[in-house]
């Protein structure tokens, strides 16, 4: 009989709408009775798809290989409104009357394919200081934040205004949100990301994920290792 502390390995869940990173890393506690596990990258709670968890000490410790890993989602993003977390749980900031052509979103995609310089959201758990950002946000305070290089790969799937469906591919430490506003701040009519599914993280995709409520038992646990 295997004792559930001695459990370790990758458990591909596909997190659900509303739920935080942390509701599955405590999911996962109370199903496998391990204390010790983590996940391979953050997702908003609007945000669903792909969580990495790491279960055992093993797997935690080897957490970066994972963090590190090129990631793919699937984005919408909705022009005409801006919101102070560049997402849809934002308060409403600003609105736009300009309708920008397929032409101009196109050509203003070509502008974040491949290296780009991104400045992270004020809503993000990035710290400066000892401090999250979004302790500060919350606040009403905006600092200086500096910009780094990520690798953005955008494949543009449908534009129906307001909405814009892509497909993004980037390095770690990108953010959707941050592309989505800078993305209407450039077509002068101003976006917020309105939808984020998460579909691939390294080789690990999507479909080999396990919804939370599909998992009653520990044998229904799907444990990858990959040490």
């Amino acid at each position: 009989m295997i004792l559930k502390n001695d459990l370790t390995g990758l458990a591909l869940l596909n997190k659900p709408k509303g739920k935080t990173s942390f509701y599955l890393v405590s999911f996962l506690r109370k199903l496998t009775g391990v204390r010790c596990i983590g996940h391979a990258g953050t997702l908003d709670p609007f945000a669903t798809g792909l969580m990495v968890m790491l279960i055992g000490r093993p797997y935690t410790r080897l957490s970066n290989r994972f963090l590190l890993s090129d990631k793919a989602y699937n984005a919408q993003i909705h022009l005409g409104r801006t919101t102070d977390s560049y997402d849809i749980d934002g308060e409403l900031i600003s609105t736009s009357d300009k309708i920008p052509t397929l032409v101009e979103v196109e050509q203003a995609i070509l502008k974040f394919q491949g290296e780009i310089l991104q400045c992270p959201p004020m809503f993000s758990a990035k710290k400066i200081g000892g401090k999250k950002l979004y302790e500060l946000a919350r606040k009403g305070i905006e600092i200086p934040r500096e910009s780094k290089k990520v690798r953005v790969a955008i494949i543009l799937h449908d534009y129906t205004y307001p909405h814009i469906h892509l497909t993004v591919t980037c390095s770690s430490g990108t953010y959707i949100r941050s592309i989505a506003h800078d993305l209407g701040q450039l077509l002068g009519c101003g976006a917020f990301l309105e939808t984020l599914v998460r579909t691939h993280v390294g080789s690990f995709n999507l479909e080999s994920a396990q919804n939370c409520d599909e998992l009653l038992t520990i044998d229904d646990l799907n444990l990858r290792r990959q040490l």
